[in-house]
């Protein structure tokens, strides 16, 4: 996929860059696997706002993704399609049975093409087998984190992890932050990586596209009255912003730890932090 530059028909446009929607091969979505997505501009039950900088926005439907293929699916392909809920394409396929459901397109996928689930099947892009059956040093995506719950790492556009070594009853795979994190060989993992590489090198280009996707606008809190941010007043200096800064709400922030679940340590063999600090 490339980058499509527009022609600067005005100013908005000068410095925008798109999408290259050439692989995808329909604009109709399955109405069976659509459903209503409520959007709720950031706010909880009780109306109060729980995440700043939501609203407004482009209508859309949510696509029913199967991130977790029946073992003995065989399946073909018969469109890739835009997915406004992700940056990874999506694609439509038909099992053995009849039925339709939507995956997550990785790079390389095309309409006809077979793939399937299960043991003793192919090493090829898109298949799903377990970790155990797919080779050490091979390319994955998609991957679950307990055994026949889904999908629930490596699903973006262009991401993939690698298979690193097998020792007893788990792999080590090293995840696209660097990260390597041990995973069940039980668990089910796809071959390849998620097409639409190069989602992350799209320009912007004016404010109305992010109000299109439903940002709203950021203030800086050094802008802002003391009364509303930690950050805020004084005579134009940049109070907090020194070694203590601060949330909204006077937690600390920029450096502090976030990740809380220590019982997960024990599944990290090598931090995602390990290179930056060499």
């Amino acid at each position: 996929m490339a980058i499509r530059q527009l022609n600067p028909t005005t100013p908005g446009t000068r410095g925008m860059t798109t999408q290259d929607m050439s692989e995808i091969t329909t604009k109709k979505p399955l109405k069976s696997l659509l459903v209503i997505k409520k959007r709720t501009a950031g706010r909880n039950n009780q109306g109060r706002i729980t995440t700043r900088h939501h609203g407004g926005g482009a209508k859309k439907y949510y696509r029913l993704i199967n991130f977790k293929l029946a073992e003995g699916t065989t399946a073909t392909i018969e469109a890739i399609e835009y997915d406004p809920n992700r940056s990874a394409r999506i694609a439509r396929i038909k099992d053995n049975t009849g039925t339709y459901h939507y995956v997550l397109a990785a790079k390389g996928m095309k309409v006809n093409q077979k793939i399937a689930s299960g043991e003793e099947i192919a090493i090829e892009t898109g298949n799903r087998l377990a970790i155990k059956d797919i080779p050490v040093g091979s390319t994955v995506y998609a991957i679950e984190l307990q055994p026949g719950r889904g999908a629930q790492m490596v699903r973006s556009a262009g991401t993939s992890a690698q298979l690193m070594a097998k020792e007893g009853e788990y792999a080590q795979i090293r995840m696209p932050s660097g990260e390597v994190r041990l995973v069940l060989l039980t668990c089910m993992a796809s071959i390849g990586r998620i097409g639409n590489e190069q989602h992350q090198n799209i320009k912007i280009g004016k404010a109305g596209r992010n109000r299109h996707k439903g940002k709203r606008p950021t203030v800086r809190g050094v802008v802002m009255n003391a009364a509303d941010h930690p950050h805020g007043g004084g005579d134009g200096g940049r109070h907090g912003m020194g070694k203590d800064p601060r949330t909204p709400w006077g937690k600390k922030t920029l450096g502090n730890k976030t990740r809380t679940r220590k019982s997960t340590n024990k599944f990290i063999v090598r931090s995602r932090h390990a290179a930056k600090r060499k």
